[in-house]
């Protein structure tokens, strides 16, 4: 992409961006104080891994441009992404701090 046609947010979009994000990291914080009273055990790792994965992609494509570059980019990250993912429970379950169901 040449320099002409690269996009930038505007200081709405840079707003809204940074609402979405402290909205996200509010409902993080909510869920660590939640999980000392409901004890959700498990479930509450997997909803951080999810929140944590959706600012990340947030971050990723908004102020790295990701989503303005060609699929073909797009794709080997989230090829990356999915290795690196896929590493990190191989990783966990070896070390015992998530049980895969049949294994």
């Amino acid at each position: 992409m040449s320099a002409e046609q690269h996009h930038h947010p505007s200081p709405s979009q840079y707003w809204k961006i940074a609402g979405f994000l402290a909205l996200v990291t509010a409902i993080e914080v909510a869920l660590f104080y939640i999980d000392k009273e409901l004890e959700l055990g498990a479930m509450n790792a997997v909803l951080l891994v999810i929140l944590s994965t959706l600012k990340f992609l947030t971050v990723v494509g908004w102020f790295m441009h990701l989503r303005y570059e060609k699929s073909l980019l797009s794709r080997f990250f989230a090829a990356g992404f999915a290795l690196a993912m896929g590493c990190y429970v191989v990783v966990l379950a070896a070390m015992g701090v998530i049980v895969i169901r049949g294994a």
